[in-house]
């Protein structure tokens, strides 16, 4: 995917392990808009060999990161897209599951997709999916919140 992603155009100073462009030991995700109904976002991502669990396979905790930071990105957005907002309202995880269905290759790209499902107020739910050579490998839920001063991730970015 070309062009600036949100995390570089909405917070280019976060350090975020999963998502930030200012992290040059994280996984650093670039989402997209998909232009879907409601809020989507989609992200192409290639893992690494010490991304592994055991060799070929992705390990569990990169996935929920993965799943995490997307999530996360789709709920800032959806609050941008409710609220008619220019600026990105900082989120953090309210909870998150996820569910591992198969194992996940550790090789080539993996493709995240994500849609807001609700929202209310300053919380949104939001679902998502990881998908390796076609095939749904995990699926995550959550709830996303956004946080106001006296919160320590207030100023992330």
């Amino acid at each position: 995917m070309s062009g600036a992603s949100v995390q570089e155009r909405l917070a280019p100073e976060n350090a975020c392990f999963g998502c930030g462009p200012k992290n040059p030991k994280g996984l650093r995700i670039r989402s997209f808009p998909t232009g879907g109904p409601g809020t989507e976002l989609s992200c192409e991502w290639t893992p690494e060999a010490h991304h592994a669990a055991f060799p070929g396979v992705l390990n569990g905790g990169i996935i929920g990161a993965l799943l995490d930071c997307h999530m996360n990105w789709t709920a800032t957005c959806r609050l941008m897209e409710l609220g008619g907002l220019d600026k990105a309202p900082c989120t953090v995880t309210s909870d998150f599951a996820v569910k591992l269905l198969r194992p996940t290759p550790a090789v080539g790209p993996v493709t995240l997709a994500a849609r807001a499902v609700a929202a209310d107020g300053s919380k949104v739910t939001v679902e998502a999916e990881l998908k390796a050579g076609g095939k749904v490998t995990a699926k995550g839920t959550g709830t996303f919140v956004a946080v106001g001063p006296g919160h320590p991730a207030f100023h992330r970015w």
